[in-house]
């Protein structure tokens, strides 16, 4: 069976995106000292207003992993590098906020995740294909999302 252009279009950026991701994470975890899950929560609070979130919005707002953002901030609590807080005035929100520790902890992750989409992604394609990805890509995003893409190459 042959498969269209739309079907390996997207075989590729899967398979892309998997080797890429796997890099990232073995070098985070190696040279980071935490997962890409860890450093995208991490991100994900550091870039938020106040530096807080509630765990709903945060959950919508990672990229890499949705489905375990609880366990994931459990286990970010347990190293100090964020906090949850109960809302004052609803005592079913709880939020969570990244600590001086977990902002100092994505600051030497960051760079190491800078570094490894550079060699493992961007430094392969020329500038003219990176610009043409991003923006099939933040298409992609826009028609398939209620809201714009806000997720930035340093990711």
């Amino acid at each position: 069976m042959e498969e269209g252009p739309g079907i390996a279009a997207f075989a590729a950026l899967m398979r892309a995106h998997a080797a890429v991701i796997r890099r990232l994470d073995d070098e985070l975890e190696a040279e980071g000292g935490m997962s890409l899950g860890w450093y995208d929560v991490l991100l994900t609070l550091g870039r938020a207003p106040g530096r807080r979130m509630r765990m709903q919005e945060l959950s919508d707002a990672v990229v890499l992993s949705r489905s375990r953002v609880s366990r994931i901030v459990d286990e970010l609590e347990r190293e100090g590098y964020v906090s949850r807080e109960p809302c004052g005035s609803d005592r079913r929100v709880i939020y969570a906020s990244i600590t001086r520790e977990g902002r100092r902890a994505l600051r030497r992750a960051r760079t190491v995740n800078v570094r490894g989409i550079e060699d493992h992604f961007a430094s392969v394609l020329s500038g003219d294909e990176l610009e043409t990805v991003r923006c099939a890509l933040e298409r992609v995003t826009a028609a398939n999302c209620h809201t714009a893409p806000t997720a930035s190459p340093a990711r």
